[in-house]
């Protein structure tokens, strides 16, 4: 059994998202960052770096408890856990995965989140800012978009990497008021949106 601790962001979604796609029984833990849970003592033990998501795997390596934290690193773990289609064993496909994540987890990430805190969350009115981490989103989807032009998903076939870029689409989305502009990430971001898994994971946790 998963221990998912986790809340309803882009990261924490990366990894619903996968627990559902691999169809591994999960049990969630809601560590509510707007409260500072992620600061709690017990929490750091698990997650060094005190963010979500992190997990527990009761069953971890020759059968002993491991737990796992940064978002990436999860999927990965997860991949290799349950032999994953999503991150595929020849050479060439799995470089191409780990490339697309990488580009995930160094920039769409970061940019797509400094973008989202000095347009809506910053106290102050920084226009710098703003411009500087808008104008790097707007590059990145452009990078994304002509990638998306050659092929159906990041790395070809669809994988950890659109797992991973999902979520922090979704908040571009809002912050751009759709994807008009970058009309293959537009499909992309449709056709991985209607995948039953990314639908559940979505929904985890609920705080209702």
């Amino acid at each position: 059994m998963i221990d998912l601790y986790t809340f309803p962001t882009p990261n924490g979604w990366k990894v619903s998202i996968m627990l559902e796609e691999v169809a591994l029984p999960y049990n969630v833990h809601v560590v509510h960052i707007g409260n500072d849970e992620q600061f709690a003592s017990d929490f750091l033990k698990i997650s060094p770096n005190n963010k979500i998501p992190a997990i527990v795997d009761s069953e971890g390596p020759r059968g002993k408890p491991i737990s796992v934290f940064e978002s990436g690193a999860i999927l990965i773990y997860l991949a290799r856990k349950t032999g994953s289609v999503l991150l595929p064993d020849d050479p060439r496909q799995f470089t191409a995965v780990t490339e697309w994540l990488m580009f995930q987890m160094a920039s769409i990430g970061p940019m797509f989140g400094q973008m989202g805190h000095f347009v809506r969350f910053a106290k102050e009115d920084i226009p710098y800012g703003k411009k500087r981490y808008t104008d790097e989103s707007r590059r990145i989807l452009g990078v994304m978009d002509k990638r998306l032009g050659d092929v159906d998903y990041l790395a070809g076939e669809y994988s950890i990497a659109d797992i991973a870029s999902f979520g922090w689409t979704r908040s571009a989305e809002s912050m751009f008021a759709g994807l008009t502009e970058w009309p293959n990430v537009e499909r992309w971001f449709r056709i991985v949106g209607e995948r039953p898994a990314v639908q559940r994971g979505l929904k985890v946790p609920c705080l209702e």
